[in-house]
């Protein structure tokens, strides 16, 4: 309970555990970024990572000068690309081999079945979509490489949503973070930003039970 405390205060307090980060770190902050962001995109095991949070207010401390604003969006740029890039190579070696055990409770067979489908509906966009959407951005490309994505074809959509996911919530930091009602309120504005993020996972998730309700034809 209280591992699970610890992360929802680090969600609702970024800034605070950033400024920590900082003053204690100074330039090994990029690398502890690089470390989490590849993490949270990159290992399955861990979507519970901050994402979006971090790097709204990794925006604001580069508007503060405590970052410096080329230097944390590279890092956290090439961290995202990266972490995809090893999800889909996990997925495509040792995907298949996962969703064979009947008993897991996260990798299920319906799971591959239902993202299969998904992919083919709505295409390539898929990963950049699931960029902007937490925990499902951790999933998307293991499955993507469990399907039959081809990865160039990966890559281009994982560059695309990597660019655009740091483009818009860094410089959401850096020009809105520093703002006298954002720097008040900042944990509201988090918890808003996490709010926004998972409303689409959950919007489409009560519209699939929905549609699983309703009586066959």
């Amino acid at each position: 309970m209280d591992y699970l405390y610890q992360i929802f205060d680090i969600f609702l307090h970024i800034d605070k555990h950033l400024d920590a980060v900082i003053q204690a770190y100074g330039a090994w902050t990029y690398a502890i970024l690089f470390v989490v962001i590849f993490c949270e995109t990159g290992l399955v095991v861990t979507p519970f990572l901050p994402g979006d949070s971090l790097l709204f207010a990794a925006g604001a401390f580069a508007a503060r000068g405590s970052l410096d604003l080329y230097g944390i969006s590279i890092v956290v740029f090439v961290a995202a690309v990266v972490g995809d890039a090893v999800n889909y190579a996990i997925g495509k070696f040792i995907g298949p081999k996962v969703f064979e055990y009947q008993n897991s409770r996260i990798f299920k067979r319906e799971y591959l079945e239902r993202t299969q489908r998904f992919y083919e509906k709505y295409g390539g966009k898929t990963i950049v979509i699931a960029r902007f959407v937490p925990i499902v951005r951790t999933f998307a490309p293991f499955l993507a490489g469990v399907g039959t994505m081809s990865y160039p074809r990966f890559a281009l959509y994982n560059v695309s949503g990597a660019l655009l996911w740091v483009i818009l919530f860094i410089s959401g930091g850096y020009f809105f973070g520093e703002l006298p009602a954002v720097k008040r309120n900042f944990t509201l504005v988090i918890m808003m930003i996490i709010i926004i993020s998972v409303l689409p996972a959950v919007i489409e998730a009560v519209r699939a039970r929905g549609e699983q309700s309703k009586p066959a034809p």
